[in-house]
C-alpha cells in the first residue's frame, strides 16, 4: 500500500495486540515475550485488535512516548500511527499516551502493571537479571488499572494517599497509606505478585504493613529499618484540582483551516456543527479530540494531526492530558458525551435482510444450500424451572393461578418469580413487569414489592424491572407461551379508566381484536393485542384478527415458516376449537379491512433484529464537589471478574439491558436500591447510546456471590473464585492467596441470600409481604450487630444508619480509607426523594393475599 509501512500490512486481521518500536526512522516489531516492556527513550506502537459482536472488528492506535525520548523519534511515531490507521482503512481511533499520564484503556491491555525500564530498547540485549540484585521503590495507584511509578528510595517518597511498594533482594514490603483505596491496595499486590514471579522467580518473602500501625508488627520493623529508623509522614496536601476543573474549564470547538484554527460557538454543541469535509478540535479541558471527516483529503488529515501537536505544545500540555484522534462514523463514547444531541449509529442489517436472496439465488443455480438458520435466543436460562406470577393491585399482590398467570394485562403491574436449577444450586429470577397503560402508584409498588419478595426467598435471586415492548428475551423465555391483552384486571385500573371515561377499555371476548404473534423458537411464543387499525399490521410478523365468531389468522410476506407454525398454536391456545380463515398477505377479503376500519399503509419491510451490543462494564461512585454531590460512572476497559470488588457497584452495559451488580461489601443497602443506581445510570448519559429511558432498557440487580449463567456468560468465569468470595474484602483475600493463608474473618452476613437446608429442586416459596413483616431492611453487607457497633465508632451516635435528606458522599476511596480489617458500613444510598415519586405503600400494610380461581 502506497505511502504505508510495509511493517504494517496484514495487521489487525486478528484480536490482539501489535507492538512496535520506533527505532530511528523505522519500526521494528516487538516480541509477544516482551509486550508490557517500555524503555524510557524510545517511542511505541501499539494496535490493540477487538472482535466485535457485529462480527467486525474494532481497532485501537495508541503511540506511547517515553518520557526521555527524542522529539524525532515523537514526531515519527505520531506519523507511523497515521499510517497504520490508514492502513486499517481509516477506522481506528488513535491516542497518544505519555509516560505516567497513560489512559486507562491502555493500562488495561498491560494487567497487572506497567513498569517503564530506564535506557533504550536497543540495551535491552546487554541489561542482564540486576533489577533484584538493588532495592527500588514504587507508587502505586489506581483501582482497576495499577499506575505505577518508580520514585526515589527515600522516606520522603511516601505518602498517605498511595501504596507503596519496596522491592530488595530478599523481600518485598507494602506500605499502603491511610487515605489509600481498598482497591488499590488490592491491585498493589497483583503488582508484588508480578514483581516476585518476575524478579525473584516465584521466591521471596512478602511484608505488608498500614500508615501508622507500628505496634506488634515485626513488617513494619523491617520496613522502617531500611529507612533508618520510623519518622511521621506529613500531612497530604488537599487536591483541589478536580473541583477547578469542573468549574472553571470550559469547552473549546475550533475548526482546522488552512493549518489555523477557527474558533466556533460552544455554547450548544450539536452533532450538525461538524460537517464531513472538515476537521475539528475539541478541547474539554482533560482531554482533546481530533474529529476528521471522512470526506476530507489524506493530506488534509495529516495536516490537522500537525495542527492538533502545535496546539497541545502551545497549552502546555505536551506532557499532560490525552489527546483522541478519531474519524467520522467511529467516534468513541467519551466525545459523543461532549454534545447535547447526537444522533445512534444507524447499524447496517443489509446481511440480514439479503441472506435468504443469496441462498435462493444459489438454489436457483442448482448448488444444495441449507436452510439459512433462524435467529437464536442470545440467552438461556433452564426450561425446567417453576413460575408464579402475583397480580399488584394499590400495595397489594395477588397469586393469580396456572391458567391465568400466561395472560398479562398493559394495564396492570406483575411480579414474576421463577425458580429453576443451574449446576446443582438453586436459583430464583423475579420481574417486575408494567403495562404501557398501568398507574404510577402501581409501578412504585411493584419494585418495592418485588425487591421485598426477593429477600424472603431461600437461594439466589435476581431482579429484573422491565417495560411492556422492551421485554429482554429471557423474560419469555421463562412464560414458555405469553398472551397480553388491553386492559386490565386491577381496580385501581379500572378506576382511573373510569374518570376519564364511563366505559371501560380493553379485551373483550365477543368483540373484535388484533394479536401479532412473534416467537423466539417454538416453545417460546408470545401473542400481543395491538390497535384494531391496519397500519398495525407488518409485513415480517403474523396476526389472528378475531370480529366476534370470526377469526382469520393472517401471515406476512416476509414472515418465515416457522413463525406460521407459532401461529397455529397462539391460535388454539387463545381460541381453542376455533377455526380460522388462512389468509396470505395480499389475498385478505373485503370483511378483514372492514374490521381494521379500512385499508390504509402499513410496513411491508423486513423486521431484523439489530447486532447485540458489546457489553461495557462501569464502576458507579459519588463524588462531593464543592459539597454538590455527583452521581460518576466510570468506564472499566478489557474487563474480567477480577474487576469485581467487592466493595464496589459495577453496571455491565449491554444495550438493552444493564446489569447492576452489588459487591457484599458496597454501601448499597436493598435490591430496589440498586435498580435505583440503574435509572441513575441510564439518565446521566453514560450508557453507550447517551441518555436512556429506564421504559427502554431492562435493568437487573444481581449480588456478588449470586450470579446467574446468563450474568457469568459475559465473563471468563471461574467459579472457583467464588469459594473465597465470602471472606474479607478485595485487598484480604488477595492477600491470603498470596501468602497461600486463610483469613480468620467472619463472612458477611448474606441476608438477602440466606443459606438453604433444602435439596436442589424443593420449591421456593417466596415470603409475600403480607405474610412476613421484617423489623428492619436487610443489607447486602456485614451483621447489623457489626453494622450498628461501626457506626457509633465512627459518627458517635446510631443516626449514621438512618436515611439522610441528603447523598452521602459515597465512593470506594471513602468507604475502603480506613483500617482493612473493619467491616465496612452498610448504609442507605439514596434518600426517598430520588426515587421520583414518593415511596410505594409500605408492603407491611396490606390485606391477606387472595389467590385467583
Amino acid at each position: 500500500m502506497k505511502g504505508v509501512d510495509d511493517a504494517f500490512l496484514g495487521v489487525g486481521d486478528k484480536p490482539g495486540l501489535h507492538i512496535w518500536c520506533i527505532m530511528g526512522t523505522s519500526v521494528v516489531p516487538i516480541a509477544k515475550s516482551l509486550h508490557g516492556k517500555f524503555y524510557t527513550g524510545n517511542c511505541y506502537i501499539v494496535l490493540n485488535t477487538a472482535e466485535l459482536k457485529s462480527g467486525i472488528r474494532g481497532h485501537n492506535v495508541h503511540y506511547w512516548v517515553g518520557e526521555e525520548a527524542k522529539e524525532e523519534h515523537c514526531v515519527i511515531a505520531s506519523d507511523k500511527a497515521f499510517e497504520l490507521d490508514a492502513a486499517l482503512g481509516s477506522q481506528a481511533v488513535q491516542y497518544r499516551e505519555m509516560q505516567g499520564e497513560e489512559s486507562d484503556k491502555f493500562l488495561s491491555y498491560f494487567r497487572p502493571c506497567i513498569i517503564p525500564v530506564q535506557g533504550s530498547f536497543s540495551s535491552h540485549w546487554r541489561r542482564s537479571g540486576e533489577e533484584c540484585d538493588q532495592t527500588t521503590m514504587f507508587r502505586c495507584e489506581g483501582e482497576h488499572v495499577a499506575r505505577v511509578t518508580e520514585v526515589p528510595f527515600s522516606r520522603t517518597s511516601l505518602d498517605h494517599k498511595a501504596a507503596f511498594i519496596v522491592d530488595t533482594p530478599l523481600k518485598i514490603f507494602l506500605f499502603s497509606g491511610c487515605n489509600s483505596s481498598v482497591q488499590t491496595r488490592a491491585k498493589a499486590l497483583d503488582v508484588i505478585k508480578h514483581l516476585r514471579e518476575n524478579r525473584h522467580c516465584g521466591r521471596c518473602e512478602i511484608g505488608t504493613l498500614e500508615d501508622g500501625k507500628l505496634v506488634g508488627d515485626s513488617d513494619a520493623g523491617e520496613f522502617w529499618n531500611l529507612f533508618g529508623g520510623y519518622a511521621p509522614i506529613p500531612r497530604d496536601v488537599l487536591d483541589t484540582a478536580n473541583g477547578e476543573l469542573m468549574t472553571t474549564t470550559s469547552k473549546k470547538l475550533f475548526w482546522i483551516n488552512k493549518r489555523k484554527l477557527v474558533p466556533m460557538d460552544t455554547h450548544l454543541l450539536d452533532r450538525e456543527m461538524l460537517n464531513s469535509d472538515r476537521s475539528y478540535i475539541l478541547d474539554s479541558g482533560t482531554e482533546i479530540y481530533l474529529w476528521l471527516g471522512m470526506a476530507t483529503l489524506v493530506s488534509e488529515r495529516k495536516t490537522s494531526v500537525t495542527v492538533l501537536e502545535d496546539y497541545v505544545r502551545s497549552q502546555g500540555r505536551s506532557s499532560i492530558g490525552h489527546t483522541v484522534i478519531m474519524t467520522e462514523g467511529h467516534e468513541i463514547t467519551d466525545f459523543k458525551l461532549q454534545f447535547q444531541h447526537w444522533p445512534k449509529n444507524v447499524v447496517q442489517k443489509l446481511y440480514e435482510a439479503g441472506r435468504e436472496k443469496v441462498a435462493a439465488i444459489f438454489k436457483h443455480q442448482g448448488y444444495d444450500v441449507a436452510e439459512i438458520p433462524e435467529d437464536k435466543p442470545q440467552q438461556s436460562i433452564s426450561s425446567n424451572g417453576s413460575l408464579k406470577v402475583w397480580l399488584v393491585d394499590r400495595g397489594c399482590v395477588t397469586l393469580l393461578c396456572t391458567e391465568e398467570q400466561e395472560q398479562l394485562y398493559n394495564g396492570d403491574c406483575y411480579i414474576v418469580q421463577y425458580s429453576y436449577i443451574e449446576d446443582g444450586k438453586d436459583y430464583n429470577l423475579f420481574f417486575s413487569w408494567s403495562g404501557k397503560s398501568s398507574i404510577q402508584e402501581d409501578r412504585l409498588a411493584s419494585v418495592s414489592l418485588m425487591s421485598s419478595m426477593s429477600d424472603s426467598v431461600k437461594g439466589p435471586a435476581v431482579v429484573g424491572q422491565v417495560s411492556e415492548a422492551r421485554e429482554p428475551e429471557l423474560f419469555f423465555l421463562v412464560f414458555k407461551s405469553l398472551i397480553i391483552f388491553k386492559g386490565g384486571r386491577s381496580a385501581a385500573y379500572k378506576n382511573s379508566v373510569l374518570q376519564k371515561s364511563n366505559r371501560t377499555e380493553g379485551y373483550k371476548k365477543d368483540g373484535a381484536a388484533l394479536f401479532r404473534v412473534q416467537g423466539l423458537r417454538h416453545d417460546c411464543a408470545r401473542a400481543v393485542q395491538v390497535d384494531l387499525v391496519a397500519s398495525s399490521l407488518n409485513s415480517s410478523h403474523c396476526y389472528i384478527l378475531q370480529d366476534g365468531a370470526s377469526f382469520f389468522t393472517w401471515t406476512g410476506s416476509l414472515s418465515l415458516p416457522s413463525e406460521h407454525h407459532i401461529l397455529d398454536r397462539m391460535m388454539n391456545k387463545l381460541f381453542p376449537l376455533k377455526q380460522s380463515f388462512l389468509l396470505k398477505e395480499g389475498s385478505e377479503p373485503d370483511h378483514f379491512w372492514k374490521t381494521l376500519e379500512g385499508r390504509s399503509e402499513y410496513s411491508k419491510e423486513k423486521c431484523v433484529k439489530c447486532w447485540p451490543a458489546d457489553p461495557r462494564l462501569y464502576t458507579c461512585t459519588f463524588q462531593q464537589f464543592f459539597g454538590i454531590p455527583f452521581f460518576q460512572a466510570k468506564e472499566v476497559f478489557t474487563f474480567c471478574q477480577d474487576d469485581l470488588a467487592t466493595e464496589e457497584t459495577l453496571i455491565l452495559d449491554c444495550g438493552e439491558e444493564i446489569y447492576v451488580w452489588v459487591g457484599l461489601h458496597s454501601g448499597v443497602t436493598s435490591k430496589e436500591h440498586a435498580l435505583d443506581i440503574g435509572k441513575m445510570f441510564l439518565q446521566a448519559g453514560n450508557a453507550q447510546d447517551g441518555r436512556r429511558s429506564i421504559v427502554d432498557t431492562t435493568v437487573y440487580a444481581v449480588v456478588e456471590g449470586d450470579e446467574p449463567a446468563f450474568f457469568t456468560s459475559f465473563f471468563n468465569w471461574d467459579s472457583s473464585k467464588q469459594v473465597a468470595a465470602v471472606l474479607g474484602n478485595s485487598f484480604e483475600r488477595k492477600l491470603a492467596m498470596l501468602k497461600g493463608i486463610s483469613p480468620k474473618l467472619e463472612a458477611p452476613d448474606r441476608s438477602l441470600r440466606r443459606s438453604s437446608s433444602r435439596r436442589p429442586g424443593t420449591s421456593s416459596e417466596p415470603t409475600t409481604p403480607e405474610q412476613h413483616q421484617p423489623a428492619a431492611r436487610r443489607t447486602f453487607g456485614p451483621a447489623a450487630a457489626s453494622v450498628g457497633r461501626v457506626a457509633k465508632e465512627r459518627s458517635g451516635s446510631s443516626s449514621a444508619l438512618s436515611p439522610s435528606p441528603v447523598i452521602p458522599s459515597w465512593s470506594p476511596r471513602s468507604r475502603a480509607s480506613s483500617s482493612t480489617s473493619t467491616p465496612v458500613i452498610a448504609r442507605r444510598l439514596f434518600p426517598s426523594t430520588l426515587h421520583g415519586a414518593p415511596h410505594a405503600p409500605s408492603a407491611t400494610a396490606t390485606g391477606s393475599p387472595a389467590r385467583r380461581r
